[in-house]
């Protein structure tokens, strides 16, 4: 049986690819990462390359593009030029990064699941898929129900997926793999990153370096179709590309990623 394929959210090495966004992706592909996710303003024009040279580039490291993140707002001012870009780079894939505070109640989870209806069929006659990537405050009560249970529960399965963070799940108090599986089929990314510590002292590390329980993560997630794993830190305990590689070769080590 074949693996899911492990990506590296290139939010992960942010402080590298600002400096340096060719060299930083090349590093990424000598790893053995079979692809990359992108981040905010890179999923338009990453390193200010062009949607023809980062397709050159991503074609030279023979990485494949597994997703997208933009804001909410960016969608709405920048849908056509997304669609363009994302096609030339062989993206199907693009994703909602979180939702502005101002939306974050009962009326505008209500109100953003009607505007991601209304963008994934955009993105679904352009042969895309929009989903939705969430952090901690979607698991908040509002008016007694959770704020990710409005949203997924009002967005069209048909026409916007999910993409599980597991650990911000985890520090919500939501076990991932009860999430997946309870919007099964809805998944076909999964965000793997580590935890440690206790209360407001939790942190991210490396994947396999935390405390996390991954088998149950791993059996949900491929159980419904998972299509990709994503490897995202949102703050290293080491060296970004360091980090990046610990969490590979701990996949290794799993039997969760290709051996080098």
């Amino acid at each position: 049986m074949s693996k899911i394929p492990i990506a590296l959210q290139l939010y992960t090495v942010r402080d590298q690819a600002l400096k340096d966004f060719e060299g930083t992706v090349r590093q990424v592909a000598e790893m053995g990462y079979a692809g990359v996710e992108f981040a905010g303003n890179y999923g338009l024009n990453p390193g200010d390359l062009s949607a023809e040279s980062l397709a050159e580039l991503l074609m030279e490291t023979d990485l494949r593009v597994a997703g997208s993140h933009l804001g909410f707002r960016a969608f709405e001012r920048e849908l056509g030029r997304l669609v363009a870009y994302n096609l030339h780079i062989d993206n199907r894939f693009v994703g909602v990064s979180s939702l502005p505070s101002e939306m974050r109640n009962a009326d505008g989870y209500r109100r953003a699941a009607a505007r991601m209806n209304q963008m994934g069929a955009e993105l679904k006659d352009a042969g895309m898929v929009l989903y939705y990537h969430n952090h901690v405050f979607e698991f908040e009560s509002v008016d007694g129900v959770r704020g990710a249970d409005i949203l997924y529960g009002e967005t069209d399965p048909a026409l916007v997926m999910l993409e599980c963070d597991v650990y911000w799940a985890q520090y919500a108090g939501a076990d991932p793999a009860d999430l997946i599986r309870a919007y099964s089929g809805r998944f076909p990314l999964v965000h793997l990153k580590d935890m440690i510590g206790e209360g407001e002292e939790r942190t991210d590390v490396e994947v396999g370096e935390g405390e996390l329980d991954f088998a149950p993560i791993f059996a949900a997630s491929e159980a419904q179709g998972v299509r990709w794993y994503i490897v995202e830190l949102d703050h290293c305990p080491r060296p970004s590309l360091e980090s990046a590689r610990i969490s590979l070769e701990n996949l290794r080590k799993w039997g969760k990623a290709e051996p080098r």
